[in-house]
């Protein structure tokens, strides 16, 4: 049973998604929602991001919603360092703090603010060391920045109890065709 989960995936550009207003972004949310439901049904307690633009931010919504029925799970976030939306638009930000306002746990891992790309290392060693999985939103086929994550959080798993969950191109296809499965049948 696992009771604290890391999530982490994609950053929004990656994705080539630039507005919150992308229908992508119901597709994840929903993959997202579908495993999260499993494991909160199994147990899990936290679940840990990072508070990347992104799957991270896009995972915090939905640990809110399924707090509605779920209301013993929690979020926190656990940022690389001090005042990681300081350079971001000020639209992001306001997103990003609407988040970090509701989350149950916000720190940062290096108390100061960005020195180097390090920082972003030691927080994934962190993140993986005070959790018992992973849920990441990753393609070996598309490998972008969740390639590193997914490295860590291999050697982890090969040093022991460790498991990694992935929420492949193939599953969001699966979640896009029933979401428009649903929207068919609330149409008739």
């Amino acid at each position: 049973m696992v009771k604290t989960i890391l999530l982490s995936g994609y950053k929004s550009h990656e994705l080539g998604i630039w507005d919150q207003k992308h229908p992508g972004i119901s597709v994840i949310k929903h993959a997202l929602e579908g495993r999260l439901r499993v494991l909160v049904e199994e147990g899990l307690e936290w679940v840990i991001i990072g508070g990347q633009p992104g799957v991270e931010l896009w995972g915090a919504e939905v640990v809110f919603s399924l707090q509605e029925e779920f209301p013993d799970l929690k979020l926190g976030v656990l940022t690389p360092f001090l005042e990681q939306e300081k350079n971001w638009k000020e639209e992001r930000q306001d997103y990003y703090n609407s988040i970090i306002d509701r989350a149950d746990f916000v720190d940062a891992v290096s108390k100061k603010p960005y020195i180097g790309p390090w920082q972003f290392k030691a927080r994934d060693q962190f993140s993986l060391d005070n959790t018992e999985a992973l849920l990441l939103v990753y393609d070996e086929e598309k490998e972008g920045s969740p390639k590193f994550l997914k490295a860590a959080a291999d050697n982890q798993a090969e040093q022991g109890n460790y498991d990694i969950f992935l929420i492949t191109m193939y599953d969001l296809q699966v979640a896009a065709e029933e979401l428009q499965e649903r929207e068919r049948t609330d149409f008739y």
